[in-house]
């Protein structure tokens, strides 16, 4: 039992000490991305039911550092002012397969052929959603009315030391805190699957690389993980016999599919278009997952082998005292976050309180009510942006863990929250306590 503790937790920190250097260089570039070319500018490139509509949403859509906790109402955001539906599926597809910080990743563990290959395979089959959706969905395109992108959230701090100061705030606190509870889950499963499960265990009990790839799909399609935090588990597959197009349906299909994507994609955007969207994911897992397997050198593809310590492929050129304190480093940020999330929940706490003993509070109304669907920082703000856009609405605060939303305003018309929470895609519950 010791020696199996003691395999896990060197596997771990294995894991994590090829990763860290590249994460963290990940989440600098998703910070500098958010501040200088935030996503709330980018919609204008895709109005309209045509081609390039579809490309801009794609290409637009890879770098960006969304998963599809996040992607979603981003791209609804986009549909409900203006967007297609076919440039909206686009985005969709394209966005949670990769991001900056997940290519870095996908370098490390698994190379640079596997590095260069999920983004061209990002905008491939984004792309084609996007053109097939805007085939069938000829005359799908709705009247824009969400307000959720008000001046107010377009605004951007405006001296360069304000800038850069939000590049690492956002980087090192809201992005990691978006991301860090599936990058753990993502690297405990990893290491406890190479503990745990056999070498060569997909060669050996399945034996076929197209009825692997299938397996993975079925497995992958409901079960949300971040494009990120399933590079590890894809690495570690490898190693037990998992064939590289199989891994690619695993990179593929598990940021980008979920249950939860899945039903909201069919109540804003329609069957048609979710169909459109979980074949051109489902087949375009399939033919690449083929393509790498059978036309492209095996070499190409070849994982950290965590198991003699060493990697298998001579990228990894970065000194070892490097990789600790990067190690070091993203173990103290990710639990920065979590202070920080409780730090800020009492602050909100005690700012509710002290808000009731005012005198203007006299006038004001309160309500809380219990929304589903949210699971991440982007979520807590296109709520509460979208609410505080409804007349008569002073404060709002979303509580993540809980999915209440304590709201306070001079009057407060809850069809109207509804109204707006659900033209976002989340799911509206009534009131609460």
């Amino acid at each position: 039992m010791i020696d199996i503790i003691g395999t896990f937790l060197g596997d771990l920190v294995d894991i994590i000490n090829e990763m860290s250097p590249y994460l963290i260089l990940g989440f600098l570039f998703a910070g500098i991305l958010h501040v200088f070319f935030p996503k709330e500018r980018v919609s204008k490139y895709m109005g309209g039911n045509n081609i390039s509509s579809v490309i801009n949403a794609s290409l637009l859509g890879i770098p960006l550092p969304l998963c599809s906790c996040g992607v979603i109402p981003t791209g609804i955001s986009f549909y409900k002012h203006g967007a297609s539906k076919g440039s909206t599926v686009s985005f969709l597809i394209s966005t949670p397969q990769t991001g900056i910080d997940s290519v870095l990743v996908t370098y490390s563990l698994l190379g640079l052929p596997f590095a260069l290959i999920r983004p061209v395979i990002a905008l491939i089959t984004g792309f084609l959603g996007g053109f097939i959706t805007n085939r069938v969905e000829k005359n799908g395109r709705t009247a824009s009315s969400d307000e959720s992108l008000t001046e107010a959230s377009l605004k951007e701090p405006t001296s360069v030391t304000r800038r850069f100061a939000e590049v690492f705030r956002y980087a090192f606190v809201e992005f990691l805190q978006d991301i860090s509870k599936y990058l753990v889950i993502g690297l405990l499963i990893a290491a406890a699957i190479s503990v745990a499960v056999p070498d060569d265990f997909f060669s050996s009990f399945i034996g076929n690389d197209f009825l692997s790839m299938v397996v993975i799909l079925v497995a992958a399609i409901p079960v949300y993980v971040c494009a990120t935090a399933s590079v590890p588990i894809a690495a570690i597959l490898m190693m037990k016999g998992l064939s590289p197009g199989a891994a690619l349906v695993l990179l593929m299909a598990g940021p980008a599919t979920n249950a939860a994507t899945i039903t909201l994609i069919n109540k804003v955007l329609g069957f048609k278009s979710l169909l459109t969207y979980l074949f051109t994911i489902i087949a375009g897992a399939l033919v690449f997952g083929t393509i790498i397997n059978h036309l492209l050198p095996g070499s190409w593809f070849m994982p950290m082998d965590i198991a003699s310590h060493s990697m298998e492929h001579t990228h990894s050129i970065l000194p070892e005292w490097l990789k600790i304190i990067s190690s070091v480093l993203l173990v103290l940020l990710i639990i920065h976050g979590y202070i920080q999330k409780i730090v800020i929940t009492r602050r909100m706490t005690r700012e509710k309180g002290s808000n009731y003993s005012t005198t203007n509070m006299e006038h004001m109304i309160s309500k809380k009510i219990l929304v589903k669907g949210m699971t991440c920082n982007h979520c807590k703000q296109n709520v509460e942006n979208r609410i505080k856009t409804i007349e008569g609405i002073e404060k709002v605060h979303v509580d993540l863990s809980t999915g209440k939303v304590s709201i306070s305003g001079k009057q407060i018309d809850l069809n109207r929250i509804k109204a707006g929470i659900e033209s976002i895609g989340y799911d509206y519950r009534g009131e609460t306590d």
